[in-house]
């Protein structure tokens, strides 16, 4: 492992020791290293946005009351199934509910869904976080020619 030396001013420094504490890091070398990866992920993602694969977990909230927005958002999910790998819906209240829903496939595809879902009237608070992976496929092909499984490994 290297070491360097970073200069903070003390409004700075104070900012980022909070930080830490809410987080509940350790000490200050975990932080940082949590944050340069952070950044370097979502720099790749917007420099390789139209290319490789990802990993992603979209939440959002909507009001079920909207007019037919459950059923939009339900349609969209299985029109886009080669993406959507598992949804959970929990009830917040009398009207709203939240959903987190793990995709898996090209990334420029995932960010298509992502945004046209968020988009949608009704819902609010959607947040994409995604991770770039290679692909790698392994085990023996089948009687159809299709290569056993595949894995999805994060390339940070």
């Amino acid at each position: 492992m290297e070491r360097f030396t970073v200069s903070l001013d003390g409004d700075l420094l104070a900012q980022f020791e909070q930080y830490m504490q809410r987080r509940g890091y350790a000490n200050r070398s975990e932080a940082v290293r949590d944050i340069l990866r952070e950044r370097l992920e979502q720099e790749r993602l917007q420099q390789d946005s139209e290319k490789g694969h990802c990993v992603a977990c979209l939440s959002y909230i909507y009001n079920h009351h909207e007019r037919e927005l459950a059923r939009r958002v339900t349609e969209a999910q299985h029109a886009h199934h080669d993406l959507v790998r598992s949804t959970l819906h929990v009830h917040l209240d009398h009207e709203n509910c939240m959903e987190v829903t793990v995709l898996e496939g090209e990334t420029a595809a995932v960010r298509r869904f992502a945004n046209a879902l968020t988009a949608e009237t009704g819902v609010r608070h959607g947040h994409l976080s995604a991770v770039p992976v290679e692909l790698e496929t392994h085990g023996r092909r089948d009687s159809h020619g299709r290569q056993g499984h595949r894995h999805a490994r994060p390339k940070t």
